[in-house]
């Protein structure tokens, strides 16, 4: 079974409790227009998504598509499918579930956790949860949030809208979000946050903070966090020096992103380049010409010494590296028949998802 490092506890721990047939995963990407940053913790959440259901267990996915700055999701969305991660059970927009917001935030002001000030402002009391601080190991002196801002009539902040809410015309703070919409589809308790390491301070801990001081409980059960994304040394983040559309304009598979990113440890942060997309791509494209020509061979069942290894290294913090290399020792390994590394390949192909099968038939 999956073992993950929880960012809270920094321990490697089950991803799902022990008998449990259901895996509730929450992703928490972009605030604004999606960048390639965002892809790193999506991939995070569809490899554990893989994993757990290859397990047996049913996953339940939310992530929250942020839409008060302008952007819609739609560049999530289309990166996401280029790069084959399955499609969330649920992906509200941020004005879809307003009404989830305000409630969320009437029941922290309820519980003694937020103020209203005279403009109509509501904040958090950061003084009224101690444990703030826990998954980053920030210290803990911190001013209070906003969880609403008030608006003029005639005003809408930009967003195109704003809403009515007991305090005010006004909208949402921007980290308020990313509680009420996995409180709101998962439970009031579910297994896993996922997220980018460089959102954990402050916007995880004050989402940690608000869903569980609404809760009266760890709302998350355990945190993940994936690497820093750079390219070329600069953050990868909105306004990208390079967007998965320049990927495919280069001539490049979008899947070479998705294979690039996983020779990392997820953890671990990657600054990618052109250079390392290109060698991943050729890599990508070797692999399915192997993969085409044992297809030609008698097929042989799994090699079950080879495949254990690889199902190790995944289990065992998601070590992508490590399976990788194990495949390529299968490669290479002579003594194992070609219509068995083909059934092996495409095995875990089904959690690498790099559409290895793609070239048979066209060789």
């Amino acid at each position: 079974m999956l073992r993950l490092h929880d960012t809270l506890t920094r321990q490697v721990v089950p991803a799902a409790p022990a008998g449990s047939r259901i895996l509730r995963v929450y992703t928490c990407t972009a605030h604004e227009t999606a960048g390639l940053a965002d892809l790193r913790p999506a991939l995070l959440a569809d490899l554990v998504r893989r994993l757990a259901e290859r397990a047996g267990l049913r996953v339940l996915a939310c992530r929250n598509v942020s839409d008060l700055g302008g952007g819609d999701g739609a560049s999530l969305d289309a990166d996401t499918l280029a790069l084959n991660m399955r499609a969330p059970e649920h992906s509200p927009r941020t004005s879809e579930t307003m009404g989830v917001v305000i409630e969320l935030i009437g029941r922290l002001i309820e519980r003694g956790h937020a103020y209203v000030t005279p403009e109509g402002a509501v904040f958090f009391d950061a003084a009224s949860f101690p444990t703030y601080g826990d998954i980053s190991g920030k210290p803990d002196a911190v001013s209070d949030w906003p969880l609403w801002e008030p608006l003029g009539d005639s005003t809408d902040g930009g967003a195109g809208s704003a809403w009515n809410a007991p305090w005010g015309r006004g909208l949402p703070g921007r980290d308020i979000e990313c509680s009420a919409t996995p409180l709101r589809f998962l439970g009031a308790r579910f297994d896993l946050y996922v997220g980018g390491a460089d959102l954990c301070f402050p916007h995880h801990e004050r989402a940690r903070a608000q869903s569980n001081a609404a809760t009266g409980q760890e709302a998350a059960a355990h945190w993940a966090h994936s690497g820093r994304l750079l390219f070329d040394g600069r953050p990868a983040g909105t306004g990208d020096v390079v967007s998965l559309s320049g990927v495919a304009a280069a001539g490049l598979d979008p899947l070479a992103v998705r294979l690039a990113l996983l020779e990392h440890h997820y953890r671990r942060p990657v600054d990618l380049t052109w250079d390392a997309l290109r060698t991943a791509d050729e890599e990508l494209r070797r692999l399915r010409r192997r993969v085409a020509e044992w297809a030609e061979s008698p097929s042989r069942p799994i090699d079950d010494a080879h495949a254990q290894r690889v199902q190790q290294a995944l289990d065992d913090d998601l070590d992508t590296p490590e399976a990788l290399r194990l495949l390529r020792d299968l490669e290479a390994d002579e003594s194992v028949a070609p219509g068995s590394k083909f059934e092996t390949f495409l095995h875990f192909d089904h959690v690498l998802a790099l559409d290895l099968p793609a070239d048979i038939g066209r060789i």
